[in-house]
């Protein structure tokens, strides 16, 4: 084993703790803004991602106000938010990278967990292959078929690495070898 963190000097399961928390307040908010603009179904994803293409308008030179009576159920009403290409080449270009610096952090504290080689790996390769089957699901859904929207769907592994990081770190007896 590279490093064991269940063993680990108190500064280092402080910094993995601490790495984990932000990462962990960064999904919270990041799982509120796809909530916000693409929602957790696939309908909602297809509707947002294979929706008619669009450029982003320019905002007029002037501007009117109209009135116009509305009901309550008409607020209620979730507004759809349509990606363009242009949107999501942008978006690609900035969270896939990042996406990777995160797996591989992740990655590290993989390596200090007490888990059997196959898992690890099987772990490491989840954390990297979670983002491209995320935007997969993207551009298969906006260029194939809105069926690829459940792609998108399908989450990280952040969760089970935090998980399995604090038990080990901070829940876990410590036995008789410690």
């Amino acid at each position: 084993m590279l490093y064991d963190l269940a063993r680990a000097d108190l500064r280092i399961k402080w910094l993995v703790t601490c790495l984990l928390a932000t990462l962990g307040v960064s999904y919270v908010f990041g799982a509120l803004m796809v909530s916000l603009y693409a929602g957790f179904t696939p309908g909602r994803v297809a509707a947002t991602y294979a929706g008619p293409e669009m450029s982003m308008p320019m905002p007029p030179e002037t501007t009117m106000v109209m009135e116009h009576p509305m009901s309550m159920a008409d607020f209620a009403k979730p507004e759809v938010h349509e990606v363009d290409t242009n949107l999501l080449i942008q978006d690609t270009h900035v969270h896939v990278p990042m996406y990777g610096v995160i797996a591989a952090a992740l990655s590290l504290v993989v390596a200090g967990l007490s888990l059997s080689q196959g898992w690890a790996l099987a772990l490491i390769t989840l954390l990297f292959a979670a983002p491209w089957l995320d935007f997969a699901g993207m551009w298969l859904t906006k260029f194939v078929s809105g069926r690829f929207a459940a792609v998108t769907l399908i989450g990280g592994c952040y969760l089970a690495v935090t998980a399995l990081a604090i038990h080990q770190m901070w829940l876990r007896r410590r036995g008789v070898d410690r």
